[in-house]
Formats: C-alpha cells, sequence, structure tokens
C-alpha cells in the first residue's frame, strides 16, 4: 500500500452545525455538501470528511464510539502570533479553547474543540518536521 492519507472521516451529530462551524465560521470551502456529509479539502489531495451519525454507521456497519476521541486533528502555523489568532478565532466560533503554551517537545501549540468535541491542535513545530507541514511560500 502506498504510504498518503486521502480522506479523516468523523461522524458528527449535526451535519448542518459543523458546517455552521467549519463553513460559515471558519471560512472554509466544501468540495461536496448535503444533509448526510460535509466534504472539506484540508490538504494536498486529502479531505476531512463529516458525516451524519446514521450515515456513518450505514456505510461501515456500526456506531462510533462516544466520548473523548482518541486522536486530535493539528493545524500547524509559522508563528505563535498566528496560532494565538486562529485559537482566539476558534473561541468566537464557541468553540471551547486551551490556550497555546510553550511545550516540553520545542514548538508552541493549544487547542480548541469542534462542535461535536473533536479537538484541533494549532500549533508551530520546530525544525524540519515544522517545515515539511507548512504549506510553501
Amino acid at each position: 500500500m502506498e504510504q498518503r492519507l486521502s480522506f479523516i472521516t468523523l461522524a458528527v451529530a449535526d451535519v448542518a452545525r459543523s458546517r455552521a462551524f467549519y463553513v460559515d465560521g471558519l471560512g472554509w470551502h466544501p468540495v461536496f455538501a448535503n444533509e448526510e456529509v460535509l466534504m472539506l479539502p484540508v490538504a494536498d489531495r486529502v479531505i476531512l470528511s463529516l458525516w451524519s451519525v446514521e450515515g456513518f454507521i450505514a456505510e461501515i456497519g456500526e456506531a462510533p464510539a462516544s466520548g473523548v476521541a482518541p486522536l486530535t486533528l493539528s493545524h500547524n502555523l509559522a508563528t505563535e502570533a498566528e496560532v494565538d489568532a486562529v485559537l482566539a478565532e476558534a473561541e468566537t466560533l464557541g468553540a471551547t479553547v486551551s490556550p497555546a503554551s510553550r511545550r516540553e517537545w520545542g514548538g508552541y501549540s493549544g487547542y480548541f474543540t469542534d462542535p461535536d468535541g473533536f479537538r484541533w491542535e494549532v500549533a508551530v513545530n520546530p525544525g524540519d518536521t515544522g517545515d515539511f507541514v507548512l504549506p510553501p511560500e
């Protein structure tokens, strides 16, 4: 199998609420949307697919787990000021925000939760890893 990721699919309680947060609030642009699914390009050839719980169950055959998802999604930036600005924007949209701080691993990061509780890390990563994940200037 080729080493790449095409879709990240998350089950959401209310696709319209997710659309209000990601599209109307953050200003993201979907490539596909209906009442059951919202597909948002998040990287070169990578889509964040937000499915209704019902559609998710129909697709994979079982209900998603409940509680805190054992994963984070991460949005990396070049500066600490950019991190703080994104966290502030998410907070104005009603997200729960954990303020950014300098981390033991050398970076700077904070978190916000989307309407379904999925945690987004907003970070500056040092060195080669940080350079790798940032878009070209």
